[in-house]
């Protein structure tokens, strides 16, 4: 099974999608199951993993019923606020959900580089546990020292970096050894961490090339390896630097130009993601 780990559907006339302005253009619109069943469809994507776009219960309760009519979705990664009192309680009945597989906390858009960290969130993390729930970590750089804390403070909770973290690759030079550093160190911690090989054609800009994205690629794969990396879209918004067909084929030739094998190649485009959220 080929499984796309990372895209989106939203609707824009729901209100709730504070970074969705028309300032975005072809982003400012619907992007629902029937606008990406042709694009997966023709290269292979059977079943996709669609993560929240705005840190509302609404999205979720929406994301939710669009996996219930498409079968295409495999799974939800839905919001949760992780330090409200209640949010054990709202874990524990969407955890009764099948589609509903993990929580991400939009930790990148937060003032407090460190929130993860909070003392407040421990009953939420216990309970994402508790019911075998995982989170999707939407970070910078700057975020992955209080992530690391975060997997040793709780080893049996199943954690993926998003997008690579976010890599500096505009910027280039420049912040390529901090991020390399930090996910290295993260990649070598007793706790699983898994990582998402997705969003980099978002950072690298409209200019980007294979040659662009290939040493973060084989930096993910050093330190990661095959086993915990999970390929995945970010459609739509790979639209605004790239195509679907496009950041597929890329990926796919950047693993086997490093010798990664067939077995491996299939883990982390559907093996990879379809252990990592129980599907």
């Amino acid at each position: 099974m080929n499984i796309d780990a990372h895209q989106h559907y939203w609707d824009p006339s729901r209100g709730d999608y504070g970074w969705l302005t028309p300032a975005l253009g072809p982003l400012y619109r619907a992007f629902g199951p029937e606008d990406l069943a042709p694009l997966r469809s023709a290269v292979g994507i059977t079943r996709t993993v669609v993560v929240q776009a705005a840190p509302t219960l609404d999205e979720t309760h929406y994301l939710l019923d669009l996996a219930r009519v498409d079968d295409s979705i495999a799974a939800v990664v839905g919001w949760v606020p992780l330090d409200a009192p209640n949010a054990p309680a709202l874990i524990a009945a969407f955890a009764q959900v099948p589609a509903f597989k993990g929580i991400r906390p939009m930790l990148q858009d937060l003032p407090d580089d460190r929130w993860i960290m909070r003392p407040s969130l421990e009953p939420a993390i216990n309970a994402m546990i508790d019911a075998d729930l995982s989170l999707d970590a939407l970070v910078f750089t700057r975020h992955l020292p209080a992530l690391a804390e975060f997997a040793l403070r709780y080893p049996n909770l199943r954690i993926v970096i998003d997008h690579g973290a976010k890599p500096p690759i505009r910027e280039a030079p420049n912040g390529w050894q901090p991020w390399a550093d930090a996910m290295a160190l993260l990649a070598a911690l007793p706790q699983q961490l898994h990582c998402k090989l997705s969003g980099l054609a978002t950072e690298a800009g409209p200019d980007w090339s294979i040659d662009t994205l290939r040493p973060y690629v084989y930096h993910l794969l050093k330190h990661f390896g095959s086993s915990r990396l999970l390929w995945g879209s970010d459609w739509p918004v790979l639209n605004t630097n790239g195509d679907y067909h496009r950041w597929h084929a890329v990926a796919r030739r950047l693993l086997f130009e490093h010798d990664v094998g067939s077995d491996a190649c299939a883990a982390v485009f559907g093996n990879n993601a379809k252990r990592f959220y129980r599907l």
